[in-house]
């Protein structure tokens, strides 16, 4: 046992799903809103105007869809709502913001004191929210050479912050509380959580201190994380890192931190700063806003069924393992598929047991290597449910049943007519199959001999040559009581 324990907590920044910026008409980049790779990026520099390049004279407006975003966040994570909030201007020098200043809302934001629960094995955690304030994004700086070119289209575009207690204590929590916020906030439909194109980051904040102490350490920032990779590969360097200090007798310096990748290491930025280094003040040129309770409950309304209540709800309406409860509430598209495709199984007496088993198999199978979405999936999930009910009555066997899957999955066809235009109806025609099995007995009188001498397995072979003889078409329950009939008779 470690004689050191850790204290982790988690700044984590994401670009909102809005239309235009935090405070221009501007549009937003494709890659804040979750647009795909196919999307061809805007040329750099084309989504701005004089507010979001700061120009003399050019005042704000706050985007109404943004404040409205970042509280309903605050409600999901179970944030007191202030009636009043302001924004602020950050005073700490921004190469890539052409203001000099950030616009943010560090000293009232719109949610305090919240929490958020997230499971590690079997046990369940409570990670407390400090806060969760808006504020605008920056620009992107690209270094070529020994110079540098900047980018304002990311300029002012909303950017929620959400700011947790030191509440985590190891890797596996880190990891655990990024994927249930990133989560959280897809259902919600207020983030694509795409951090590959740097709409979701994340920021640990590393000390660690004697066993049982109640003293934190010094405060390690590690900044603008944008992978889970990167997160938990960096939190652990830097766990091991300030252990090897500690134990050497060396200090821990209060720092920033970055983390090169390649090397797999932290190092040094800067010495960190304090809140007197931002040198806040309310933002002159924006009015305080007035929150009454009438605004916070219709927001509350409209809020989506989230995470952990779904999961609760599977569990108890579906019956569901736990594994498949993880998979299919991964991301709401799959939630909501699932729910048709059970709802159109009580018509069709389909359990959601067994859509279950298809949509988390063969059809994720086939999405995983065609690298789509369930959103893009061409099979509706009444269809899935009629490619089952086809199974169900015996009309089509497993087999058949996945190749009309890749069928559909390719072509959006219906099943019914894929099953009539390649006639791949089941044969259980009992004369029929009878007069297969006794074919099939006559040909392979070497494994007829085995099984009259006890080697009972060869039925599966024969089984099999019925199934080939047939293209996979036999009842091969019907196939085998048949040949087991004839093999005792013989």
């Amino acid at each position: 046992m470690s004689d050191y324990e850790t204290v982790i907590g988690i700044e984590t920044h994401a670009q909102l799903c809005t239309a235009s910026k935090m405070f221009c008409r501007c549009q937003v980049p494709a890659s804040a809103v979750g647009g795909g790779d196919s999307q061809q990026p805007s040329p750099p520099n084309s989504l701005v105007c004089p507010v979001c390049l700061g120009m003399p004279g050019a005042l704000p407006v706050a985007n109404r869809q943004a404040v409205e975003q970042v509280l309903i966040a605050a409600l999901a994570l179970n944030c007191r709502i202030p009636e009043r909030s302001w924004f602020d201007r950050k005073n700490y020098h921004y190469p890539d913001l052409p203001k000099g200043y950030q616009i943010s809302q560090s000293q009232s934001p719109l949610g305090r004191n919240g929490w958020i629960d997230i499971q590690v094995d079997a046990t369940i955690k409570r990670i407390a929210i400090s806060d969760v304030h808006l504020e605008e994004d920056t620009g992107k700086l690209t270094h070529v050479g020994g110079s540098s070119l900047i980018d304002f289209n990311r300029s002012g575009v909303p950017l929620m912050e959400i700011v947790t207690a030191p509440d985590m204590s190891s890797v596996d929590e880190v990891r655990e509380y990024a994927l249930e916020l990133r989560r959280l906030l897809r259902y919600l439909g207020l983030c694509s959580g795409n951090m590959e194109q740097g709409a979701m980051r994340f920021e640990a904040n590393v000390s660690i201190r004697p066993q049982g102490s109640s003293t934190l350490g010094a405060r390690v920032e590690i900044k603008n994380l944008n992978s889970f990779r990167a997160l938990l590969r960096s939190v652990e360097y830097e766990i091991e890192r300030q252990q090897r200090a500690l134990q050497q007798g060396l200090p821990i310096d209060r720092e920033t931190r970055g983390w090169d990748e390649e090397k797999g290491v932290t190092y040094v930025q800067r010495s960190k700063e304090t809140a007197e280094d931002y040198r806040y003040f309310p933002e002159p040129d924006l009015p305080v806003l007035e929150i009454d309770t009438v605004w916070v409950e219709r927001l509350r309304q409209q809020m989506a069924e989230l995470p952990q209540q779904r999961r609760t709800r599977f569990a108890s309406q579906y019956g569901l393992s736990p594994y498949e409860i993880a998979l299919l509430t991964e991301d709401r598209d799959t939630a909501e598929y699932f729910e048709a495709a059970a709802n159109a199984g009580r018509e069709l007496d389909i359990s959601p047991k067994v859509a279950a088993n298809w949509i988390t198999g063969d059809l994720f199978g086939l999405l995983n290597a065609a690298h789509r979405d369930i959103g893009d999936v061409r099979i509706p999930p009444r269809q899935l449910v009629e490619l089952l009910a086809l199974l169900a009555e015996n009309a089509i066997n497993i087999p058949t049943a996945k190749h009309v899957l890749r069928v559909m999955f390719e072509t959006g066809q219906a099943p019914k007519e894929i099953v009539v235009a390649e006639g791949l109806g089941q044969i259980a025609d009992r004369d029929r199959l009878a007069s297969l099995a006794d074919s099939v007995l006559d040909a392979h009188p070497d494994i007829v001999a085995q099984y009259k001498g006890g080697k009972q397995t060869v039925l599966r072979f024969l089984v099999g040559q019925v199934m080939k003889a047939t293209q996979g078409r036999a009842d091969p329950q019907l196939a085998s009581q048949l040949l087991e009939e004839k093999l005792r008779s013989a």
